[in-house]
């Protein structure tokens, strides 16, 4: 399986026998991971006999959303020569259209000998990645099919054996405001309702913008933002930021008119990134990822740090955003004026420490991130 940067992230023991030398040793860095520099890289003889078939499936799967250029950057220790053949089969090899199940004919060689074989590379689409299954054309296909039609089943399957990946990315956290409160105050049925309406309504957000669902111990709600082939995965979790508001406020509206009160539904939002190791963790029924490290536990803390909706993100989060894409983000921190009034000062940040007093009781828990740069992103200007 790989993810759509081409990056393997699982194969089973059959692929390991069979292409030894491409898989036989996964780095845990996630650029390390490109399916192209280990096909490149790898000398055993069935990966080299079979070497432009598998390339050519490869760069079939990825050039929908792959430029050339992508597909090199990770492969710069390679031989000039390996590079241009890549380069070749890239020019003669026509995208495969995404789709639930595609199929790609080839030829594979015996690793000694001129004996080769037909066959059919079975690549089947989800969010996390494409699933790729090679089977004899001779074979009957159909048990494989019928298989991979129970997406559910599969792709649960895939996850709990995810390898472990050291991997760059962007973390974000909200939390419903004073949810406590409103749950004192509504039936259980209707809070439920309600809980489910803000899924429902972040859920279709974070799908646009590449979100993977994390393991949060409350109520609220923890996504993660991974590197991808053709947008920003910083840029991706900002604007999704911004949108969730968007979806809290029609969603705020509607249950104030429906309950007659005044209550406000306010996600609380904080962002941050860093390079983490990534992971699942599993039931007998459920597969989430799990991100180790200070990244996450930051995340969190900026999130019960926010008020009233607000995003804040910290200055290296920042500092990771496209020059052309931060101009469309206006962000900074309010701060006293002579006269006791708050004035917006643009493109600053603060610590923590310097923007609440961490000797209260509610603030007390903040104390991980006194240290810490941040700033609050107030509006993003959509291109």
């Amino acid at each position: 399986m790989v993810n759509y940067k081409s990056e393997v992230v699982w194969f089973n023991d059959l692929a390991r026998q069979v292409m030894g030398g491409a898989f036989s040793q996964i780095a845990p860095r996630t650029e390390e991971r490109s399916v192209f520099r280990l096909l490149l890289l790898a000398e055993d003889a069935a990966t080299v006999a079979n070497r432009d078939a598998l390339l050519r499936l490869n760069i079939a799967l990825a050039k929908e959303r792959m430029e050339l250029a992508a597909i090199t950057q990770p492969l710069q220790p390679i031989a000039t020569a390996k590079l241009q053949v890549l380069e070749r089969l890239y020019g003669e090899t026509a995208p495969l259209a995404a789709g639930p199940i595609v199929e790609f004919p080839m030829r594979l060689k015996e690793a000694r000998g001129s004996r080769s074989e037909d066959y059919c590379a079975y690549a089947a689409h989800f969010r996390e990645g494409i699933l790729v299954i090679l089977m004899p054309l001779k074979d009957d296909a159909n048990a494989l099919l019928q298989l991979l039609s129970r997406r559910d089943m599969v792709i649960r399957n895939l996850l709990s054996k995810r390898l472990p990946t050291l991997t760059e990315l962007a973390v974000l956290v909200a939390d419903l405001q004073d949810s406590v409160k409103i749950c004192s105050e509504l039936p259980p049925e209707e809070y439920f309702e309600l809980i489910n309406q803000i899924w429902s309504g972040a859920g279709a957000v974070f799908r646009k913008y590449y979100g993977t669902h994390g393991k949060h111990v409350g109520d609220g709600m923890v996504y993660y933002f991974f590197p991808q082939p053709d947008c920003s995965y910083i840029v991706n979790a900002v604007v999704c930021a911004q949108e969730l508001r968007t979806v809290m406020a029609k969603l705020s509206k509607a249950w104030q008119l429906r309950k007659k009160w005044t209550n406000e539904l306010y996600l609380n939002t904080g962002l941050n990134e860093g390079q983490e190791w990534l992971g699942t963790f599993q039931t007998a029924t459920t597969v989430e990822f799990a991100v180790l490290g200070e990244t996450i536990n930051h995340t969190a803390r900026l999130s019960d740090f926010a008020r009233y909706g607000a995003v804040w993100a910290t200055k290296n989060f920042i500092g990771k955003i496209p020059a052309g894409d931060r101009s469309r983000i206006r962000f900074g921190i309010h701060r006293p004026g002579q006269e006791g009034q708050s004035i917006f000062v643009e493109s600053t940040y603060s610590r923590v420490a310097n923007l609440v007093d961490l000797s209260t009781g509610r603030h007390e828990k903040l104390k991980d991130i006194a240290g810490l740069s941040v700033t609050e992103i107030v509006d993003v200007t959509t291109s």
